[in-house]
């Protein structure tokens, strides 16, 4: 599968307690090193390298290929799956019919990740850290 697929960095919120879950989760099945992390607050994220402000990237996922194109929102979740080896994530993901609420969904969860977080993301963290 390597072969076929260019690295993604994901740049996450590290304030956000559900998005480092998703990150320790990701990085636990991330074999290949397809999948590189970048916390936003972090001096490894350089905005005017990546062509997205902390505010945008505050906003909505980023990935960056290898090659710098980007992709954002939910359509960066496949592409992680994918490169993890989470088959069924990756198909659920990806299936047309369910792209207006997966982006819907999306959106709402950006906006309100840390309310959200604060009840799931303590949960979700120690689950994946029993791994």
């Amino acid at each position: 599968m390597a072969g076929n697929l260019q690295q993604l960095t994901l740049f996450y919120d590290g304030a956000c307690p559900l998005c480092q879950a998703e990150i320790l989760f990701l990085s636990g099945r991330n074999q290949e090193n397809l999948l590189r992390f970048v916390d936003i607050h972090s001096s490894q994220y350089d905005p005017e390298k990546v062509g997205v402000t902390c505010e945008q990237a505050l906003a909505a996922m980023y990935g960056q290929y290898a090659d710098g194109s980007l992709v954002q929102g939910a359509a960066v979740f496949p592409e992680a799956y994918r490169r993890a080896n989470l088959r069924f994530l990756t198909w659920l993901f990806s299936r047309k019919s369910l792209q207006p609420f997966l982006r819907f969904s999306y959106q709402v969860f950006a906006k309100n990740r840390h309310a959200i977080s604060s009840v799931i993301g303590p949960i979700a963290l120690r689950l994946v850290q029993k791994k």
